[in-house]
């Protein structure tokens, strides 16, 4: 019987339960969120709106945390993908859009500089 409920035995089940509970609480959340009429509140939409632009900004700054100016190889590929996203944003308005090809020239930079 002792064995029914070792240690393992109840770190294993806290994990499933754990995972049951965090499972049912995000199939749930959407409705608590949204309510039943599936359209998304004040909140959601404030977040919709102001969250992209600062999800960009620190990823700018990310970016540009450890930049340096000793050499060109060091400010060079950093100063241009930062351009290269607002140009991005400012011409067809996508994050996504501007996040990726912001990245992608970078990492070119990168290997080539």
């Amino acid at each position: 019987m002792r064995e029914l409920f070792s240690e393992q035995v109840l770190s294993n089940l806290a994990i499933v339960l754990v995972a049951s509970l965090c499972t049912i609480l995000v199939r749930f959340l959407p409705f608590v969120v949204f309510g039943r009429k599936g359209t998304p509140g004040r909140g959601v939409l404030y977040l919709g709106r102001v969250l992209p632009p600062a999800v960009m900004a620190i990823l700018v700054v990310y970016c540009l945390k450890s930049t340096s100016f000793a050499a060109v190889s060091g400010f060079v590929p950093q100063l241009t993908a930062v351009a290269v996203v607002v140009l991005l944003h400012l011409w067809r308005r996508n994050t996504l859009l501007s996040i990726a090809g912001g990245t992608v020239l970078y990492m070119i930079l990168l290997r080539v500089l």
